[in-house]
């Protein structure tokens, strides 16, 4: 079986994106991060962005706000971030407190500084094939990841096992872009196992700790882990038990070390993107 390790891709994806950095010759693209509070992942995964982002050549500010802060006051705050002419993206650390409507703030974000794919608007696009949308960074990830491999998409059968607004139905629609035939799968799904049988490409994004193994698959599978759970031992792992596909899967991606780490990189190449429109257009 081959490992299809993200630091592989993340080199090349990085590399295009110093590239294109090259045309801008006075300011470079900003990322703002905004985080409530100081949950642990949030802030894992706010130092590997910051880091990437300087590894490539971008700006990044981040914005901190306590617990308690208010709905009103985070509205406030968050406009002020969205409104800012010198931010070209916005990435906003979710879940947020209880307290603070999420719908309501994914719904005032300035799609084209919507970099990680929260807005409605670039939902809807996503859903309606329209290239012009940012689509959820992780999501995006997976295609960047299969694209890499050199793997074709045109035609084959992909199972996603996962229905979240941030990977699984996102991502049906990017595969079937892509000519896929796709089947979205759950934790609900009756009779799974027969469904993962027919995938020629199986996609683990429901968030369940080894809910997949060799029984789940055929011959020759590709299969992409987006999940990122706590085992038994309290280790890092996949929604797939990996070393129980190693010898029927012809190429599979770990956890860690796979489709995570390429999710920032996404990141960034959605930053640039969006600078790029606003600099061509500097009315929005």
């Amino acid at each position: 079986m081959e490992i299809l390790k993200g630091a592989d891709v993340v080199a090349a994806v990085s590399q295009k994106l110093k590239e294109e950095l090259t045309q801008f010759s006075d300011k470079l693209p900003h990322l703002a991060i905004v985080r409530i509070g100081e949950r642990p992942d949030d802030l894992s995964y706010e130092r590997g962005a910051k880091k990437r982002m300087e590894t490539i050549g971008l700006r990044c500010s981040t914005y901190s706000y306590p617990n308690t802060i208010t709905e009103q006051e985070f509205k406030q705050e968050f406009s002020l971030i969205n409104s800012n002419p010198d931010i070209d993206g916005i990435l906003l650390l979710r879940p947020l407190p209880k307290h603070i409507d999420e719908k309501e703030i994914a719904s005032i974000i300035d799609p084209q500084k919507d970099v990680d794919g929260i807005s409605p608007i670039n939902m809807a696009k996503i859903f309606a094939g329209d290239c012009s949308g940012f689509a959820p960074c992780t999501a995006e990830a997976v295609i960047e990841m299969l694209e890499y491999a050199q793997i074709p998409l045109t035609g084959k059968k992909a199972v996603i096992v996962g229905r979240s607004l941030v990977v699984g139905k996102p991502l049906s629609m990017l595969l079937l872009q892509k000519n896929c035939t796709v089947t979205i799968c759950h934790t609900k799904t009756a009779d799974l196992i027969s469904a993962c049988k027919n995938a020629e490409i199986l996609i683990a994004c429901a968030g369940k700790a080894k809910m997949l193994n060799n029984s789940h698959i055929s011959t020759g599978t590709i299969i992409i882990d987006v999940g990122i759970n706590i085992d038994e031992n309290q280790k890092l792992c996949g929604d797939v038990d990996f070393e129980s596909i190693s010898s029927t899967a012809s190429l599979a991606t770990p956890v860690p070390g796979g489709v995570g780490t390429v999710t920032t990189s996404v990141l960034a190449k959605h930053v640039i993107q969006s600078a790029i429109k606003r600099k061509h257009n500097p009315s929005n």
